[in-house]
């Protein structure tokens, strides 16, 4: 019906771009590949090697507390991590873990201060507003593409895919939290001269901070959501197994590790949302 519309060469353009910004950044692209990727490795091989009854019982007893000493969560978090280490994937949930940390916190670490700009812009707000429904709309594994072409294969790509998918919950929450702080509050504490940075820091943030943790905690969840495509563009971890599985048609070892991540999912849902109660 439209050929007389010439086809737009989309797809060049995005190639050309991709390998524009691929060579032109390879400065900043080659340290991170190797000496973060060096980093996390060693992270995640360092916590396999401690005894994992140690990682245990300290996940037990900081669940404990962090419930106001109840044990529902302590006794679920020794029960399901035990049944990890029985079944042989002590190693591949310690990468898990490390992968799922450090994209969580540099997420929070972009996405705060993305939504406190958003709360005090209006300007920055509808600019970004777009970006970040495009971010949670694309579908995961687009991301893997420039992730891959960027950073190779391994950790680092899957962190970069992570990052890019888990970040809109915070940012979002962050820019609700400090929007719906009482004006009454904001009017009082300029009239009895505070600064905008004490306001942010004294008065926003504090009273936001329910908002923000639940957005940290949808982030920490979308996050280990990317274990399993991250696995296939070499990320270590409990996605291997569950790829493996998959290609074989291996329907006990796929459920295993398959189970072994909702433990993890289950256990890093209930610390997160337990933080956010905490006083």
């Amino acid at each position: 019906m439209f050929d007389f519309i010439p086809e737009i060469p989309l797809a060049s353009w995005v190639d050309w771009i991709v390998d524009w910004i691929t060579s032109t950044f390879s400065f900043i692209f080659n340290p991170i590949r190797n000496q973060f990727g060096d980093f996390m490795s060693w992270s995640a091989s360092q916590l396999a090697s401690v005894p994992p009854i140690i990682i245990i019982i300290i996940v037990a007893v900081a669940a404990f507390f962090l419930t106001n000493r109840k044990f529902g969560l302590a006794t679920f978090s020794i029960v399901g991590l035990l049944v990890i280490y029985n079944q042989g994937l002590w190693e591949e949930l310690m990468f898990t873990f490390t992968l799922v940390l450090i994209a969580s916190v540099l997420s929070v670490i972009v996405g705060v201060p993305i939504g406190i700009l958003m709360s005090k812009s209006k300007l920055a707000e509808t600019i970004l507003l777009p970006v970040l429904d495009f971010m949670q709309t694309m579908p995961a594994f687009v991301y893997l593409i420039p992730a891959v072409a960027f950073f190779s294969i391994g950790m680092v790509p899957g962190v970069f895919a992570s990052l890019i998918f888990a970040t809109p919950p915070t940012v979002r929450f962050t820019n609700l939290g400090i929007r719906q702080v009482p004006k009454e509050l904001v009017e009082a504490s300029e009239a009895f001269g505070s600064t905008g940075t004490q306001r942010l820091f004294k008065l926003e943030l504090p009273m936001a901070k329910g908002t923000i943790m639940a957005g940290i905690n949808q982030t920490v969840m979308l996050s280990l959501s990317m274990v399993v495509i991250a696995s296939m563009i070499g990320a270590p971890g409990l996605g291997r197994p569950v790829l493996s599985a998959l290609q074989r048609a291996q329907a006990g070892p796929g459920f295993v590790a398959g189970i072994s991540i909702v433990i993890l999912a289950i256990i890093m849902d209930r610390f997160t949302q337990n933080l956010n109660k905490s006083k």
